[in-house]
């Protein structure tokens, strides 16, 4: 049996995610640690370290991003929006993806490009419909996720976007 070719697309149907969070930063080394709120996308792929490779190749064809490894894990990032946006978006909006990655994708290339619209910009001048828009996505595709998290911070995004 041949060997199945490992490509982004594929690694992206099946180890990949389009994460879209809404965190709370606290500046420790900053007087009086100050704390920020805002909204985060990652595209990420896992692989067992022994498959470090793969990750690699998709560094390389999708031309940013970051390889990490813990114990017996290897994780490829792309976090910076201007990567998302230049690179990212790009890619997947030109490759196929399957079922509800697909779905999944499309949801978080919305907030992708609402994210990317305030970038530098403090979460209090965002226009409120952007930011109900960013809450609604994030639960909307909250069933894609094989592992949904608790909104941790839904309600200050909430209260920012009243």
């Amino acid at each position: 049996m041949a060997k199945e070719k490992v490509t982004l697309i594929s690694l992206a149907n099946n180890n990949g995610c389009f994460d879209l969070q809404f965190r709370k930063d606290t500046r420790h080394e900053r007087t009086n640690s100050p704390t920020y709120y805002r909204w985060k996308a990652q595209f990420v792929v896992t692989a067992p370290k022994g498959e470090i490779k793969n990750l690699e190749k998709i560094k390389k064809e999708i031309k940013c991003g970051k390889i990490t490894e813990s114990k017996n894990q290897a994780r490829f990032s792309v976090q910076k929006i201007d990567d998302i946006i230049d690179f990212v978006v790009p890619y997947f909006e030109g490759n196929q993806l399957l079922g509800e990655k697909k779905k999944d994708f499309k949801l978080w290339a919305k907030a992708v490009k609402i994210i990317f619209k305030y970038k530098g910009k403090p979460l209090l001048s965002w226009k409120k419909n952007d930011l109900n828009s960013l809450i609604e996505i994030q639960k909307s595709s909250a069933k894609y996720k094989s592992h949904s998290k608790t909104l941790k911070w839904l309600q200050i995004a909430k209260s920012v976007a009243q």
